[in-house]
């Protein structure tokens, strides 16, 4: 029984990639959520609809004893499966000048995408290795690349998984584990409900902010075997903004 474990997926751009890894590769699916629970049991249903398997793991990635026990419990009363796909997607934002940034806004951010990162990927990584198969697959951003003003907090927890993600790939290429990130920019979602849309789309080439589909499709590649001989690697979806 092969999983894949996407966390924050019960909206978003998690939504559509557990959705799109089920569909596509026909993976099941571990979906991590943190406070939704109504969501969480939906997206669940729209899972299973595609003839997989869906199971909710409810734990705050900025936990690390709660990501540890949460996956170790799953692993025990599931011994004859194995995750073989991790999308670190779980991340907030709390926007505002960097003057005016609170510790409390700092750590959050901080917290929940880079040490997120650590918590949930130091969970599942060792059997990868040991199997000598797996995707890591982290959800960056724009910011994290060319930096937002507005966004010091959010740029500098992006910016660093982006480093982790060419460092980690590096160390455990010979085992047969690839390491990417994706790199969104605009795109339809609760993070950009608030946005200017109009006002946006006037900096983007293509005129238009993104869907969490077309993002997906992306994730699913990179999670594929199509994808085999890609690690290292930052790849961007943003309608042409930055490269």
């Amino acid at each position: 029984m092969k999983y894949a474990l996407v966390t924050g997926g019960s909206r978003g751009i998690g939504k559509a990639v557990c959705l799109k890894i089920a569909s596509d590769l026909k993976y099941n699916i571990l979906l991590n959520y943190n406070s939704n629970t109504e969501a969480a049991e939906e997206i669940r249903a729209e899972i299973e609809g595609l003839g997989v398997k869906c199971e909710i793991l409810k734990f705050d990635v900025t936990n690390a004893d709660a990501v540890q026990s949460s996956i170790e419990e799953w692993k025990s009363e599931n011994p004859d499966s194995k995750i073989e796909i991790l999308v670190n997607n779980a991340g907030i934002t709390k926007d505002g000048l960097f003057i005016f940034t609170s510790k409390e806004s700092w750590k959050s951010v901080i917290d929940t995408s880079l040490n997120g990162f650590y918590n949930v990927t130091q969970a599942v990584l060792k059997d990868m290795l040991r199997s000598r198969y797996g995707r890591v697959i982290n959800i960056v951003s724009l910011s994290g690349l060319k930096g937002n003003p507005g966004q010091v907090n959010y740029s500098a927890a992006k910016g660093a998984v982006i480093a982790a993600t060419k460092a980690l790939a590096q160390e455990i290429g010979k085992r047969k584990v690839t390491v990417n990130a994706v790199a969104p920019g605009f795109i339809q979602s609760d993070m950009t409900k608030d946005f200017n849309e109009e006002e946006f789309k006037k900096l983007i080439p293509l005129n238009r902010f993104g869907e969490a589909e077309e993002v997906a499709e992306l994730v699913s590649f990179l999670a594929s075997d199509r994808s085999s001989y890609i690690t290292g690697e930052v790849i961007n979806i943003n309608g042409g903004l930055y490269s």
